[in-house]
């Protein structure tokens, strides 16, 4: 039996890998359980719905011709807000939720900022987070600049499904070709068009020319964009810009600029976007259809109130490690204070049998809450019997009239339960979403196929009381489906064991984005503490309400709380005592977005020796939080926890800088089986800001097109300069990412099986005849220590250098001692001659190397222009580059008409000074040539 059950362990862990929260699908070459959700934000437009199924049928199309007739969109959930009113069309969803949904149609990040985009900070290859669709871009209103909607969908979708990225670079719009001329970054380059200053103002253009270039970087001027033409028959790619008509295809291998600095090139290592949609899950076990697709089917699902039912274990296990008292403390919480007002709760205690201690009431006010309390558990004795739990929390809700369609089980337990797949397959039927807390024990398979079948929440606690796991997992089960401004969000997390006498004191910032209902919890195991607390003005709050069966105080206040740091105070009062503090509040204002802070693996499931990723995301609103120090506590099964500082600094684990996403590497597993991440943030004043740059991974905008030689400009699009921050007051955070696991760990010690990361912030500039090169120092294992040496190499070939990096030339590096991961590394050295009689420009790349000599991949590949006289160009000369996009092979380069122009001077100027030394043989004989 045991060894039946370690081989069902091992294939869940199979196909549960991936910690994406899509509920999508495929299903013979249709995607199914799309969710396009629309924000409570927006204001009620049925035309709307009308918009987004009109866009779905024409993006289904468009991505059938564009996959060689591999997929299509099968069906499609709408999802509706609740302030919406209800129509007979509408029914209520089951497991679709706003946090699964695909796409999001939501207002703009900021005012006019409509561009479509998605959601995508994790590597080449792996899915993204959601797509962002603004009412208006739905709507039709910004197809001029964007293209039409259902064309974009494709193009998000290949970021959100694939992992693809833009072959376009608004930061490097241009670039020096092989062929020595300046290139649009683009794929594939048979896009033509014109390289034009078009700038527009109230109306009129006032300025419309060819562009310059730049006599420093060789390239074309800042404000110089490459307007296509309109009328093309090239067809790829639609990751360039999707919105050109003859545009049908990805590049693929043949037809892919492998030159151009875009996205795509560099996160993924060069290759097209075929070539990495083919390689993708979707594509093994499918072929073409012989035969068009059916037209997208569509749900419209408009979310209601909240239904919800506690199903608490109080089997003879829960009387062990004092876990029976910590659940009721974190249910309390959860009942208190998490839930929202509106919300039908009921609960349901189990062991052998199951129980209904309370049919579900709407929570109104304090009164029902209070209720609710008094039907916690308070005896732990016989079996397991979760099938009877959950089944019995399905009636519950059943005798209050409700819905099981959209309902959420709570399931908490300790223990495995030998006859729970006879369940399963109802639980997956139901309509409900089973939320799992697993509670000092490994989650059982069977319960974690259930829990991810139905899109439930994940969360584990250990018995280790001071990391106060059980009520961060009640607090993390906020509703999915109401605005951030309504959640109740944890601004403290903390406890410590300690001894009788002393204390355990700290402080908790409110920021202006919240404070209200703000709600402080100290739990105790043993005897009540001496409990202060104080508000920014140092005035002592209010009495806490004691709970002394459940070993917790707590206080409510209402309204809003001062804003600013309030400092705690408490003392322990018995021996090897355990204190615990929580802070939760609500936004203090429903206009302004509070600051959150979203957490993740990017795998739910692992095996050893393959790292993890941690990533912590902090926003407000749309906007990402930048500057913050960000701390995961990974905590393992017998509670032994490891703190990993993240970082938000586009280097190891971290795919772009300054995206308000902080990562990092994990590696140091300590057992085999479930593990629990937290995180804490804590923004300083005047140290963290809010970064107002336009969303990478986003549609490009079409500035204009070109007709018979002209341009048909659009409006500009709303700019804001790159390094454009507003300050953010302090704050602090915490949030629970939920569990995960992992297998195959071997006993100590470890062998050293972790590369260095690999580089992917390599920047490289020239001045003269020198290179100086910076990037972010990786570490011994992956982004931790210090790496033994680092390995250079130039080409004159891109595709050389990434194919035969270790037949490249080599640079002495002796002199470069390398420093403590993510330190900033710097390195000057002289190219030499290169190889290629033709090569214009250098390329660089970097390799490190641990102290048991583990490499690191090729890191990313830098390009310089290499000094050619033939590309020298005066400063006070600008001259302007044809708009062709392909002059005749027999036309003449700019560099070659300036050296023709400049020798013509000369030999005329020495004709004249022969001429004048003939006329004047005794005067000054010896006039020197004058050229540049």
């Amino acid at each position: 039996m045991g060894l039946y059950r370690s081989f069902v362990f091992l294939l869940m862990l199979y196909l549960l890998q991936g910690s994406n929260a899509s509920l999508v699908r495929l299903n013979n070459n249709g995607y199914e359980g799309i969710i396009i959700a629309i924000d409570p934000a927006v204001p009620e437009d049925e035309t709307l719905i009308e918009k987004i199924q009109n866009m779905v049928i024409d993006a289904s199309t468009y991505l059938f011709e564009a996959t060689e007739n591999r997929f299509f969109f099968r069906n499609v959930s709408i999802l509706i807000p609740e302030n919406w009113k209800n129509s007979t069309q509408y029914k209520r969803p089951k497991h679709e939720t706003y946090k699964h949904a695909d796409v999001r149609v939501a207002p703009p990040t900021l005012p006019g900022r409509y561009e479509p985009y998605t959601k995508q900070f994790t590597a080449c290859e792996e899915k993204g987070e959601y797509i962002h669709f603004t009412p208006d871009f739905v709507l039709g209103k910004k197809q001029n600049e964007f293209g039409p909607s259902g064309r974009l969908l494709v193009h998000e979708w290949a970021h959100l499904r694939w992992g693809v990225f833009d072959e376009y670079n608004d930061d490097e719009p241009f670039y020096k070709a092989k062929s020595r001329k300046i290139e649009a970054t683009r794929c594939s380059t048979g896009i033509t068009g014109s390289n034009r200053v078009h700038i527009c103002e109230g109306g009129s253009c006032v300025t419309n020319r060819e562009c310059r270039i730049d006599s420093k970087t060789k390239l074309y001027e800042k404000n110089c964009q490459f307007f296509p033409d309109k009328y093309q028959t090239e067809k790829t790619s639609i990751m360039f810009m999707q919105g050109i008509d003859s545009v049908t295809k990805f590049c693929n291998e043949k037809n892919h600029n492998r030159e151009a600095p875009s996205l795509q090139n560099k996160m993924c290592n060069y290759r097209s976007t075929w070539e990495v949609i083919s390689n993708s899950e979707d594509f093994k076990n499918i072929t073409a259809m012989s035969a068009p697709p059916p037209p997208p089917v569509f749900s419209l699902l408009k979310i209601s109130e909240r239904i919800v039912c506690l199903v608490l274990d109080k089997s003879g296990s829960m009387a062990l490690s004092n876990r029976l008292k910590r659940m009721n403390q974190g249910a309390q919480h959860f009942l208190l204070n998490t839930v929202e007002n509106g919300s039908w709760v009921g609960m349901v205690h189990f062991d052998s049998s199951a129980s209904i201690m309370s049919n579900l009431i709407q929570i109104t006010s304090s009164s029902e809450r209070r209720k609710l309390l008094e039907s916690l558990p308070t005896v732990a004795n016989g079996g397991t019997s979760i099938c009877s739990g959950i089944k019995s929390g399905f009636q519950a809700i059943r005798n209050a009239h409700l819905q099981i369609d959209g309902s959420e089980i709570v399931l908490l337990t300790d223990g495995e339960d030998n006859t729970v797949k006879s369940c399963i397959e109802e639980v997956k039927q139901s309509g409900a979403i089973i939320h799992f807390i697993a509670f000092g024990v490994d989650i059982a398979p069977e319960v974690m196929e259930m829990n991810t079948a139905t899109g439930g929440r994940l969360i584990f606690a250990s018995d280790v009381g001071q990391n106060n796991g059980l009520i961060n997992a009640f607090a993390a089960l906020a509703s999915d489906n109401i605005d951030a401004s309504q959640q109740s969000l944890q601004l403290e997390s903390k406890g410590l064991k300690l001894n009788s006498n002393d204390w355990m004191n700290g402080t908790v910032i409110i920021d202006s984005t919240v404070g209200k209902d703000t709600f402080f919890l100290i739990t105790w195991n043993q005897q009540l503490p001496s409990i202060y607390l104080f508000d920014p003005n140092g005035i002592s709050m209010g009495t806490f309400i004691v709970d002394s069966a459940s070993k917790m105080a707590y206080l409510n206040i209402p309204g809003t709380t001062k804003v600013g740091v309030w400092t705690y105070n408490i003392q322990a009062k018995a021996s090897s005592e355990t204190l615990t503090i929580t802070v939760n509040s609500r936004a203090a204002n429903s206009s302004v977005p509070p600051i959150t802070v979203n957490a993740k693996m990017n795998k739910d499931t692992n095996s050893y020796p393959s790292p993890l990723i941690v990533y912590a995301e902090i926003l407000q609103g749309y906007l990402p939080i930048l500057g913050a120090n960000v701390t995961a506590f990974i905590e393992s099964k017998s509670g032994e926890t490891e703190v990993l500082e993240l970082l938000d600094n586009g280097a190891g684990a971290d795919s772009f800088k300054n995206d308000g996403v902080y990562s990092r590497y994990f590696t140091t597993y300590k057992e085999n089986g479930t593990y629990n991440l937290k995180i804490r943030a804590h923004g300083g004043e005047n140290a963290v800001t809010r970064n107002l740059r336009h969303p990478l991974n986003r549609a490009a905008y079409i500035p204009g097109w070109v007709v018979d030689g002209n341009i048909e400009g659009n409006p500009p699009r709303p700019e804001n300069d790159v390094n454009t921050q507003t300050n953010v007051e302090s704050f602090t955070r915490t949030a629970t990412g939920g569990a995960f696991v992992v297998s195959n760990v071997p006993s100590l010690p470890f062998l050293d099986v972790f590369p260095p990361s690999q580089i992917t912030d390599l920047e490289a500039t020239s001045h003269e005849n020198e290179i100086s090169l910076t990037w972010t120092a990786p570490g011994d294992d992956f982004d931790v220590g210090k790496v033994q040496e680092y390995i250079i190499r130039i080409s004159g070939s891109i595709l050389d250098l990434r194919d035969n990096f270790d037949d490249a030339l080599q640079v002495n590096t002796t002199a470069l001692l390398p420093n403590e991961a993510n330190s900033k590394e710097t390195f000057t050295f002289k190219p030499g001659n290169i190889s290629e009689e033709n090569a214009t420009h250098i390329f660089i790349a970097i390799q490190s190397v641990d102290k048991n000599n583990l490499t690191s991949k090729v890191s990313n590949i830098v390009q310089v222009a290499l000094f050619d006289p033939r590309d020298y160009i005066p400063d006070e000369i600008h001259p302007d580059p044809s708009p062709d996009k392909n002059p005749p092979k027999s036309g003449l380069s700019i560099s070659t008409l300036v050296l023709l122009v400049v020798g013509s001077v000369v030999i005329v100027s020495l004709i004249l000074s022969i001429t004048v030394c003939i006329l004047n043989k005794r005067r000054n004989p010896s006039r020197p040539r004058t050229g540049f």
